[in-house]
């Protein structure tokens, strides 16, 4: 009986994160939209330390979808384990990716689309290799482990690199360097996804009849929620109207899986339950996803498609062959003649550089 229910509580978080990174990966969309109208307006930038949009209707539809999908996540993480809900956030990268080149005009060329591809196989892999968290199913054993002294020294350390990332690196660097906001998202981030745990039992423990309002952890998780959550898109709505999207969300969805996953593997000590399997299983997935979100992103503004694909496979072969088209190749072949004519110039000012000749320049 209890193998059907977990089960059964599997198939439910699953589909609820799936979910979830539908409706925040639309949420960036919808929030950037947004904030570039204000900036055709002329409005105080969300860069700036603005906050014009609040009044953007736009926006606001961001918010919600992002509420929505935060409410599936809270609920996911309730039904199971958080290794296996954040490495699913990498479907919000691909939904966001796909529609930023529909909505926004941002461009998925060959390299965004296999890095889709993998993004997607390296979830997967995450799912199945998976680490199992200790069973924690009441408000005070979730109360000890929060207790712990692994968990406290980590805690405070996200605390102390968020204050110096908001008061002292933020206000210097924050406007050029993408880190440093979507760092701040995404460290606090592993501390929220604990409140999340806390309350989705709280939550159980309730619906079961307990007095856990009575209970003062009770409360410490729900403000901690707000706060965490609060700091999260404030710092969030910074990074977007500042950088471009399709960069900001796979940034923010390495650090903020990297940060969850280290305090989960500390909250609940899961990695000592771990076969050596699982464990180079559970790494592969997450550098393919990291793959798969570098090629998706780092090659953004190359235009590269499957149509120009065979005439760089075959300047590549002529170049390895030695073979490398003459001026008269180049003026029979119109089509391709500024392409030649470029190879033969680039190839005459090497080998003039190599002969130590000064004309090259």
């Amino acid at each position: 009986m209890s193998q059907t229910r977990g089960r059964y509580d599997f198939c439910i978080g699953l589909v609820l994160a799936m979910s979830s990174s539908i409706f925040i990966g639309g949420s960036f969309i919808l929030k950037k939209k947004g904030l570039l109208r204000l900036a055709r307006k002329g409005s105080m930038r969300a860069g700036q330390g603005g906050h014009a949009y609040l009044k953007e209707w736009l926006w606001w539809a961001g918010l919600l979808s992002m509420g929505a999908g935060e409410v599936a996540n809270f609920a996911a993480y309730a039904f199971a384990p958080a290794t296996l809900v954040t490495p699913l956030g990498a479907l919000s990268v691909l939904v966001s990716a796909i529609l930023s080149s529909f909505f926004l005009n941002e461009k998925l060329n060959l390299h965004g689309k296999i890095g889709c591809l993998l993004s997607i196989l390296g979830s997967t892999v995450m799912v199945i290799h998976a680490p199992q968290e200790e069973e924690v199913e009441t408000l005070n054993e979730m109360s000890h482990k929060l207790g712990d002294p692994g968990f406290v020294v980590f805690a405070t350390l996200v605390v102390i690199v968020s204050l110096i990332l908001i008061f002292v690196v933020g206000p210097r660097h924050g406007q050029t360097n993408i880190l440093v906001y979507i760092t701040i998202c995404s460290v606090i981030g592993a501390l929220s996804v604990s409140c999340v745990k806390g309350l989705g039992i709280t939550i159980k423990e309730l619906f079961a009849g307990k007095p856990v309002l009575k209970h003062p952890l009770s409360w410490i998780l729900l403000l901690s929620l707000i706060v965490c959550v609060s700091t999260q898109i404030n710092y969030l709505n910074r990074a977007l109207d500042i950088f471009n999207t399709s960069i900001v969300t796979p940034i923010y969805y390495v650090i903020f899986t990297t940060s969850v996953l280290t305090c989960s593997a500390i909250l609940f000590k899961e990695w000592q339950h771990m076969g050596a399997d699982d464990i180079i299983g559970t790494f592969s997935g997450f550098l393919t996803i990291i793959v798969g979100i570098f090629l998706l992103h780092a090659f953004k503004d190359v235009n590269f498609t499957l149509a120009n694909l065979p005439l760089s496979l075959r300047k590549d072969e002529r170049a390895a062959n030695g073979t490398l088209p003459s001026t008269y190749d180049c003026f029979n072949h119109d089509e391709e003649s500024s392409a030649c004519l470029g190879e033969i110039q680039s190839t005459e000012s090497l080998s003039a550089r190599r002969n130590g000749s000064l004309s090259a320049f």
